[in-house]
This record gives C-alpha cells, sequence and structure tokens, in this order.
C-alpha cells in the first residue's frame, strides 16, 4: 500500500514515529520539525471552544480563554435544524483557529439510553437518525475553516457510573441499528477528520482497541480517512490500540506508552509497516488541521455576533409544552413577578469537560427591564442546594400574589448534570416543587420557565398554566426565552427525547445503570419512543412533540417510489399550511413502520424530517426523500444490512404520536434467511422487555451471558470506586476518604470534577492520567497492594519509579 507521505516517514527513526502516537502534554500532539511535522492542539468544544489558559493540569480542568457558550447538543437538539447547527458548528470552528486550536473534540453522539446518564446534556437524542443529522452540520460547520472535528464516544457508552471500567454488552444488531448509525450518518455525510472512541469494554474489548468497531466498520465500511483519538486516559493496551486502528492516546504518558510500542515492534508483536500506515493516515489531518490555525494567526472574532448567533440558536430550540387557555404570549404590560434562582443566576450548559468560559452571560433578570412588562420585582424563592428556605419561599409567594403572572424559573441543578455522575432520580429538587406549590395557591397564572438538558418528572404539571423548556440555552438563552414569551419568536423547538411519567416507565430502567462490571442492554432496539409506541405505554410528552402560537394542517399526501435506486427509494411529499394568525416553523416528521415484518422491529422509527418556516396562511409542498437507511435492519447471519419485503406504513406527523398522514408502499426484500426466531425472542417480539429472562437474552446475543461479577481480586482495570472490596484496609480507608470527599461535593451541589473522575477511574488510569509519575509497572504495584501482597507491590512500586525517571528523561528529549 503505497503512503503519502512515505519522503517524510522515511526519514524517521523508530522512536520517532512511535512517540508520535502519544501525546506532548495534556493536549498537544507531539512533533518532530526536522522532517516538518509540528504540534497541533487539541480542545474540549460540543458546545463552545475550552482551550485551558497557560499549561493544561492534569485532568484538563483549570480555567479557559473566554469563547461563546452556545446551547447544548440537547437544546439544539430541539430545533430539528441541520443548517442550525452547521452555523453554530462554523462559529465554534472560527472561535478554535483563532485560539490556536486544530481539533475540537465535539460534537457528542452518544445516544439517551437512559433520562439519568448524568452527561445527556451533551447528547443530541435517542434516536440515531436525529443524532446523526444534526452531528453532520456539526461537523459541516467546524471544518468548514480547517479545523477538525472530534465526534465522541465511540461507541456504546450511555452511563458515567465506572464509564473507564464498564463493558457494554449489547447485542450485534442494536449496536449496528441505534448505537452505531448516527455515527455512521455523520461520517459519510460530513466525513470528520478525527473521532474519539470511549472509555468503556464494547463486548469485552475496549472501545481504543476494538478492531471490530475501529477498522471493520468504521475505516473499512464507512470509509472514515481521518484519525482515532482515545478519550483522556481511555487507552488500556496501546500496542492494541495502534494495532485496531487507534491513532493518538490522549494524554500524555511521559514515554511509558510510547516504549512499550517500541518494544512491540522490536519483539515483532506489532509490525513497523502497520505503524507507519497509522502514521501516515494520521499526518494527513496534522497537516491540514496545523495550517487552518496558521492561516488564521493572530485573528479575533466578533464576540457581539457570535452572541447574537447563540440567542438565535436558543430561539429556535425553545419548546413550548403547555399552554393552558393560550396564557403566551403575555400581553404588552402585563404585570409580573419573577421567581427562582436560575432567573438569576442561570443554568445554561452542563458541568465537566464542556463547560465553557462565557464572553458574556445574560440573565432573565438582567434582561427582562428590555421587554415591555411590568415588573413588580424578583424573588429567589429557593437554595440552589438543599432543602427547602421557608423565608425565601414565603417571601416569594406574598410576591406573586400582587401579580397577573408568575414567571417562575426552574430546573435541575449543576450537580445533577455532570460529567462523572449519573442522577438518582428524575425529580426536580422538593424545594422547588413545595414553591411551585404554594405559589399556586395564591396565583393560578404560572409560567414555568424550565432550565435542564433531560427529562424530570412533572407531577406538579397540573399547577402551572404553561411550561415552557429552554433546556441548556447558552450564554444568550435568557433574551431568547423572554422573546419567546413575549411573542416576539414563536417556539418552534419539538423534543428530541421522550418524557416518559415516572422513571420506572423507561425501558433501560431495570437495567440501568451497570451491574457490577457489565452494562446489560437487554432493551435491546426499544429505545426511548421505539418502545413507549410499540406497546402502547402513555407518556407524559412524546418524541417530536412542541407547540406552537400558531397551528398547521397537513394534507396531499403522495409517496413514490424508485426500486433502482438504493440511496433514494422512497420520496415522501405532502402539503403543509399555517392556518393560524402567527408567522411560525413546525417541524414535519416522517415514521415508517413494517406491518408485517419477518423479524422483530419497532412500531414506528424516524426516518426524515424537516423544519419548515410558514407566514401566517402560507402553504407550502414539502418534498422528503427517504435513503438507504430508511427500511433495513441488521441481519446477524448475513453480517450487513437487509431490507425485508413487504408493506410499510409511511406516516407524517407533528410528533411521533400526532401522526397526521398515514399511506402504504411496497418494498422489494433483500431476500435474505431470517435473522433469528422470532418464537425464542417473545419479548423482544411483543416490545415488553422490561424483564427479558436469561434465556432470551441469551438468543439475542448468540452467546453465553458474560459474567461480570467481582471476584473479589481487584485488577488494574477495575475502578478506584471498588476499592471497598479491597482486601487492603489502607485501601479501604482511602476508598471512603474518596467517597467521604465525593458526598461532600455534591452536597455544596457544584461537583469536583477531579473527584468525580478519579472516583470512577480505574487503576490503570493512574497511570495514563499522571503525565508519566507513574507507569503501568507502578499501576501493577499498586494493584498487588490493594490486595492485600503490601511489600511486594510496594517494591513494584520503587522500582518501577526508577525506571520510569529514565523514560521521562528520553521523552521530555522527544518534544
Amino acid at each position: 500500500m503505497k503512503l503519502k507521505y512515505q519522503n517524510i516517514i522515511s526519514q524517521m527513526s523508530l522512536e520517532e514515529k512511535c512517540y508520535m502516537f502519544s501525546g506532548k502534554d495534556f493536549w498537544q500532539t507531539r512533533s518532530v520539525e526536522r522532517v516538518g511535522i509540528k504540534s497541533i492542539m487539541l480542545s474540549d468544544g460540543p458546545h463552545g471552544v475550552r482551550k485551558q489558559e497557560g499549561t493544561g493540569d492534569q485532568l484538563g480542568l483549570n480555567p479557559s480563554l473566554p469563547a461563546t457558550c452556545f446551547p447544548t447538543a440537547a437544546t439544539i437538539a430541539n430545533s430539528w435544524d441541520t443548517s442550525l447547527g452547521e452555523e453554530i458548528g462554523r462559529m465554534i470552528g472560527e472561535e478554535a483557529a483563532s485560539q490556536g486550536v486544530s481539533v475540537i473534540l465535539g460534537p457528542g453522539m452518544n445516544i439517551k439510553r437512559n433520562p439519568l446518564c448524568g452527561r445527556n446534556f451533551e447528547y443530541f437524542s435517542e434516536d440515531p437518525y436525529l443524532s446523526g443529522k444534526m452531528a453532520a452540520g456539526y461537523i459541516k460547520g467546524i471544518q468548514e475553516n480547517g479545523v477538525a472535528a472530534c465526534p465522541k464516544h465511540f461507541a456504546a457508552n450511555s452511563q458515567e457510573l465506572r464509564r473507564m471500567a464498564s463493558d457494554s454488552v449489547v447485542d450485534e444488531r442494536t449496536l449496528r441499528e441505534i448505537y452505531l448509525t448516527g455515527f455512521e450518518i455523520a461520517v459519510k455525510e460530513s466525513k470528520p477528520k478525527s473521532l474519539m472512541s470511549s472509555y468503556n469494554r464494547v463486548n469485552g474489548v475496549y472501545a481504543n482497541e476494538n478492531e471490530h468497531l475501529l477498522q471493520e466498520i468504521l475505516r473499512d465500511e464507512w470509509g472514515f480517512d481521518g484519525f482515532v483519538v482515545s478519550d483522556w486516559g481511555g487507552s488500556n493496551d496501546h500496542v492494541e490500540g495502534v494495532r485496531a486502528g487507534s491513532h493518538l492516546e490522549m494524554a500524555t504518558t511521559g514515554g511509558d506508552s510510547d516504549e512499550e510500542l517500541i518494544r512491540a515492534v522490536k519483539e515483532g508483536r506489532i509490525s513497523e509497516e502497520l505503524i507507519d500506515r497509522r502514521l501516515d493516515e494520521f499526518l494527513d489531518v496534522i497537516f491540514s488541521a496545523r495550517e487552518a490555525v496558521e492561516k488564521a494567526a493572530d485573528s479575533t472574532f466578533d464576540v457581539e455576533s457570535h452572541h447574537k448567533i447563540a440567542q438565535k440558536a436558543s430561539e429556535e430550540s425553545i419548546v413550548l409544552l403547555k399552554n393552558e387557555n393560550n396564557i403566551l404570549p403575555l400581553k404588552k404590560g402585563t404585570s409580573v413577578a419573577l421567581i427562582g434562582d436560575f432567573a438569576d443566576t442561570p443554568r445554561y450548559q452542563g458541568a465537566g469537560s464542556s463547560g465553557v468560559n462565557p464572553t458574556k452571560l445574560d440573565s432573565a433578570k438582567a434582561v427582562i427591564g428590555q421587554f415591555d412588562l411590568k415588573v413588580a420585582g424578583y424573588e429567589q424563592g429557593y437554595p440552589r442546594v438543599g432543602s427547602r428556605n421557608i423565608m425565601m419561599r414565603d417571601q416569594a409567594v406574598e410576591l406573586a400574589k400582587h401579580v397577573d403572572v408568575v414567571l417562575l424559573y426552574l430546573g435541575l441543578d449543576e450537580i445533577s448534570e455532570t460529567e462523572g455522575l449519573d442522577r438518582k432520580h428524575m425529580r426536580l429538587p422538593e424545594s422547588q416543587t413545595d414553591l411551585l406549590h404554594k405559589i399556586a395557591q395564591v396565583n393560578e397564572n404560572i409560567v414555568v420557565v424550565m432550565a435542564a438538558g433531560s427529562p424530570v418528572e412533572m407531577p406538579w404539571l397540573n399547577e402551572c398554566k404553561a411550561l415552557i423548556h429552554g433546556y441548556l440555552c447558552g450564554q444568550a438563552g435568557a433574551a431568547a426565552m423572554l422573546k419567546a414569551i413575549m411573542g416576539e419568536v414563536n417556539p418552534s423547538g419539538k423534543l428530541s427525547e421522550t418524557y416518559p411519567v415516572s422513571y420506572e416507565d423507561t425501558p433501560s430502567a431495570p437495567y440501568f445503570p451497570s451491574k457490577q462490571r457489565n452494562v446489560e442492554y437487554r432493551e435491546g432496539l426499544y429505545v426511548g419512543y421505539r418502545y413507549f409506541e410499540t406497546v402502547e405505554k402513555p407518556v407524559l410528552f412524546p418524541f417530536g412533540y412542541g407547540l406552537s402560537y400558531t397551528t398547521y394542517e397537513y394534507s396531499d399526501l403522495h409517496i413514490e417510489t424508485h426500486e433502482e435506486n438504493r440511496e433514494n427509494p422512497v420520496t415522501v411529499s405532502f402539503r403543509i399550511t399555517n392556518t393560524g394568525k402567527q408567522d411560525g416553523a413546525e417541524v414535519v416528521q416522517i415514521y415508517v413502520g413494517a406491518k408485517e415484518p419477518s423479524v422483530y422491529r419497532p412500531a414506528k422509527e424516524l426516518k426524515g424530517f424537516a423544519k419548515v418556516f410558514l407566514k401566517a396562511g402560507e402553504s407550502r409542498e414539502i418534498v422528503i426523500p427517504l435513503d438507504d437507511k430508511a427500511f433495513r435492519y441488521f441481519n446477524v447471519k448475513t453480517n450487513r444490512f437487509e431490507i425485508d419485503g413487504g408493506e410499510y406504513e409511511i406516516m407524517a406527523g407533528a410528533s411521533v404520536a400526532d401522526i397526521r398522514l398515514r399511506g402504504i408502499v411496497s418494498i422489494a426484500g433483500t431476500k435474505a434467511p431470517a435473522s433469528c426466531d422470532m418464537e425464542n425472542l417473545p419479548d423482544y417480539a411483543s416490545g415488553e422487555i422490561l424483564s427479558v429472562p436469561d434465556r432470551e437474552w441469551k438468543e439475542l446475543l448468540g452467546h453465553e451471558i458474560p459474567d461480570g461479577e467481582w471476584s473479589g481480586t481487584l485488577e488494574a482495570n477495575d475502578a478506584l470506586c471498588q476499592m471497598y472490596y479491597a482486601r487492603s484496609l489502607l485501601a479501604r480507608l482511602a476508598y471512603k476518604i474518596l467517597t467521604n470527599m465525593l458526598n461532600r461535593s455534591i452536597k455544596k451541589g457544584k461537583p469536583d470534577l477531579n473527584i468525580t473522575f478519579i472516583y470512577n477511574m480505574p487503576f490503570r488510569g493512574i497511570g495514563k492520567m499522571t503525565g508519566g509519575l507513574v507507569s503501568q509497572c507502578m499501576v501493577d504495584g499498586i494493584v498487588k497492594m490493594v490486595n492485600g501482597h503490601f511489600c511486594r507491590g510496594a517494591g513494584q512500586v520503587i522500582s518501577g519509579y526508577f525506571k520510569q525517571r529514565k523514560v521521562l528523561k528520553k521523552a521530555n528529549t522527544m518534544k
């Protein structure tokens, strides 16, 4: 195989080549300037650039340079507007280049398998088609200026608990249809220059060294031609990672992994030819991304115009969930009380590595004076953290007595939505719901303004007249929300995830989070609305739901088939009319359902959508082509996607539960052998998957159920929080100290990200995240100590320390 950069690679020593596959420091790649290879910088950035000031700390969490904080992915997904994602991406790419950042670590693309995942605010949707389309828009925008986008976390990474030590056990069909399809769409449609592997194992093999994922699917099947970077500290076996298709281990291990790779080549465990090929793939992005940054040297970005784009993005993503008696929009001159801590100190992003230092930050309290309202005053109403404060509550109730309408700002606090922690429940804090209940007794005209990056239970919904949701709206969200409340903006957002009535209704609830080492995805394909629609279970708000200040009528459905066109087998067209008195935008959604499938399938699956802007009274024909993913399913016997021939129902609607038009189309199948025996999978055939028995789970997996129980002997890939089971008294003491520190952090309401990271980190991570101060040899010694072999382990740590000092000295000469 001819290498593109053969001339450069042939001039490099084995050491220089191997050292390229691990970071120079926390954020930069290594350089070999004598052959023209310069370092490039990577930076967090799902919804804004987070370039650290000065030297990065070992967890990369110290202060960052100011940048525009756009609404999070969970928010923008509610816009269902891929062009908006592209516009945001363009702004992020411009800011990245101006700050010398060559690779933006985003967008986040994991499926929202369960509403309790602490990082759901960073992800788009429970649906892979919507996730993939939105991500593709972001990636196109980011890369427009030459900066590389890096979609993440590949793959099946849907919980924070022990995220670096867990094994996602998932059947191949579910993996391909639910957890990989979004990545497939993004890779094929937007050509990302890089991609980040996830921390977890997937079916027993770490994602960063999973050849099935990185080579067979990503590169061979989808045609990915960029580089793969490990999540920070997520490399397990560096040699196996490079072999499988990973190109960059981050952060630096101070030469420890690099020397391991060099030894592997010299011992014949991996070929230098493969090293050269991986380096060739890597260099292609290094050169192009570096060039983009050099072109933008000394440039700046327009802070005010980017702030306006952030506000526009928030406006288009607001979801109106309830509007009893059309209380919204408010009339000019309405007297209002502004109540709730979030009105003064907004929740505008989640916590963790995605946290952006905003260039400016609006609050409702600060900007409400710009609107034609009679503001009677502001009361905090509840403490940000902890139990209710009766004095705060009573002052707010007193204010509420004297106004026409109460604008009550509620939502989830920072500790509820953070990297490193999953939520314990789906409820709002009791201090907030108690306040709502008390205010409802003195004023029935309550507009709840919600801020949260994932669903909450709402047994209190009947106590408010309106509920308008901004999700996590970015730095300019406060003004955007008030414009929607006043009718200057017509809400057009639609939910990108289902709101169940209660957490227990969630299909993955019996299996979330992991039980000891294994995360069992027993619910299979039935994630979110795929489950609720199949079993006809009532929900609070369905997928795709959102109200407007106007109304829309759907008519004249036409379905055209193109039997010879595999990329566009069907085109759906229909007319939509704005029948109300206000301009607005409607998100039209196309769902497909097989009438008599030979394999189990959800009742409805999203296969197309469009956001349509219409003036009052305007009518327009909408044409939505269905692509090659519209009718396919993954056949585990043929190991490829097949089409089940027969009749399919095409459904056009305003949400998955509000279907306005229906039609039938006949599709020719690929005549593949049946991929499963439906009689052996009765729960999956019916969709009733809340208690799948072992026998059926084993049948779906196609092999024995992996044993994920802890044996009592801890290993290098077990998490530090598992020291609870350690044989060493010292290790159990360390566990108690770490747990107490975590609990104190939670009690304060603002997560200590260093603690949450360390708590879920495996022992291996000590060697991967200390910049070379601790080698993997020393980690093995620590594990021996934890397991009760103190003297033997301590001896290995001490001898390893002196060996690693020599490695560090060499690494520092390699730049």
